[in-house]
């Protein structure tokens, strides 16, 4: 098979050819249609993330159909079409395994960092951490779902009933978050970087209610605030922009220092709390949701090996929504 592959942080991806992978009796083997791109991906290639298994396939947001499955796999179908997420495996033995939070487990496995992904025609996956996927999606539609979504929609749970939400940073998670949010009825600031009103029109486009410069202040004082950009120096702004009682999500799972800021624009029972990949339940909850809504995602789509232009063009914001690589 063809892929695309890290063999040193820091690196570009290399275009390799490979066996396709052999699995244990408790995975499936998927021919990968589409992958999507996430800024976590460039988190692992740039080495923000710095535990990657190398040499490694990345890709963790795949949608394919099953070609193959082991034997104690019962709940899944060859030619089944189904989506593979960043939480890839857990130990099913810690605390957290044991109280349905997988998202948190002691030792966790990721697709794309741990196990290779989906820049690749084919890849393997533990079949309890595959989900079906709808129908009414289209494969490059549904792969921005598998990440982006549903880190996207666990942020919007730990916001909790917030009908003011302000969203930092308006990449592929926050163009998903906002149609779920508008469904749900709440009003959504968008914050992009000063003076980008490109973003800012295609926020308003997908209905902020407002949106603007992360200089600028909102006409209300917010109920809750998620920050998908990983700067951290968001924070403190964030944190200015809610009302007393108040949460911050920080939604990446890498993200600059936070700079010191005075305890007053905290107190007042203002909370911070960070989001930590996600659980099985999260993914049947969004699809259902997203399925009905129905979720339209704006997508650039990639050739396999123009896999380092999309990541390029990610990492310097050179389009709006979310970027995928067509592998078949």
């Amino acid at each position: 098979m063809h892929a695309m592959m890290l063999k040193k942080q820091g690196n570009k991806l290399e275009h390799v050819e490979l066996p396709i992978p052999h699995i244990s009796e408790n995975e499936v083997l998927i021919k990968v249609h589409a992958c999507g791109i996430c800024r976590t991906d460039l988190h692992v290639i740039d080495g923000d993330l710095t535990n990657p298994r190398l040499p490694l396939i990345p890709g963790h947001q795949i949608i394919g159909t099953i070609s193959e499955k082991g034997s104690n796999v019962s709940h899944l179908s060859i030619g089944q079409r189904v989506g593979v997420p960043w939480l890839g495996g857990s130990c099913n033995t810690c605390s957290y395994c044991l109280s349905r939070r997988e998202n948190l487990c002691d030792k966790p496995k990721f697709t794309g960092y741990q196990i290779n992904g989906g820049f690749a025609e084919y890849c393997s996956a533990d079949a309890s951490f595959c989900f079906d996927i709808p129908k009414i999606f289209s494969d490059i539609q549904a792969a921005p779902l598998l990440c982006a979504g549903l880190i996207g929609y666990r942020s919007l749970r730990k916001a909790e009933d917030a009908k003011k939400l302000g969203i930092y940073g308006f990449g592929a998670a926050a163009h998903i978050l906002i149609q779920v949010a508008n469904f749900q009825g709440r009003e959504v600031y968008v914050f992009t970087r000063p003076k980008d009103i490109s973003t800012q029109d295609f926020a308003r486009k997908l209905g902020a209610k407002w949106a603007g410069g992360s200089d600028e202040v909102p006409s209300h004082l917010l109920d809750a605030a998620i920050i998908f950009a990983p700067v951290g120096d968001l924070v403190p702004l964030a944190l200015r922009s809610i009302c007393k009682g108040g949460t911050v999500v920080c939604g990446g799972i890498h993200m600059s220092d936070i700079p010191k800021f005075p305890y007053d624009i905290l107190w007042g029972e203002r909370k911070i709390c960070s989001v930590a990949n996600l659980t099985r339940e999260d993914g049947i909850e969004f699809l259902e949701i997203a399925a009905k809504i129905p979720i339209k995602t704006k997508v650039n789509t990639y050739k396999l090996i123009h896999a380092n232009e999309a990541l390029d063009d990610l990492r310097n914001g050179n389009f709006t929504g979310a970027a995928v690589i067509e592998v078949n």
